[in-house]
């Protein structure tokens, strides 16, 4: 049986990693995409076993071929190619829990809105202390 040979940036877009071909040869070229713990070249072939560390943004998977395809598929296709980790799962929940806190924290260091006439009128005469 001819097994089907696919370059790791074609193989990145046809699982859905990336949007476009170029945007995957650019992370692969970029050292964002580490194939069984090491930095690949966009031509290097991927095959079914090996386990490829992605990074996109601040989101970091690690998930292992299941098979190999060089067209882009439908999404549920596309899942079928790979199988992320359960350590890779779990990490890029807690970082979603993490996320959620602090934008929680930040929003809540917000004040509600602009300030009254009376803030203002304290803003300008602790400004004028500062002046003298």
């Amino acid at each position: 049986m001819d097994e089907l040979m696919v370059r790791i940036d074609k193989w990145l877009w046809a699982a859905r990693f990336f949007k476009t071909r170029s945007m995957a040869t650019e992370a692969v070229t970029g050292g964002k995409v580490h194939c069984n713990g090491q930095r690949v070249k966009p031509s290097r072939v991927v095959q079914v076993g090996d386990v490829l560390r992605i990074q996109r943004g601040a989101v970091e998977m690690m998930v292992a071929v299941m098979g190999v395809n060089d067209q882009r598929r439908p999404a549920k296709e596309a899942a079928l190619l790979y199988q992320e980790t359960a350590a890779s799962l779990e990490a890029r929940e807690k970082q979603r829990e993490d996320r959620q806190l602090m934008r929680s924290i930040h929003e809540n260091a917000r004040p509600a809105g602009r300030p009254s006439k009376r803030d203002r009128r304290m803003i300008r005469t602790f400004v004028r202390k500062d002046d003298e």
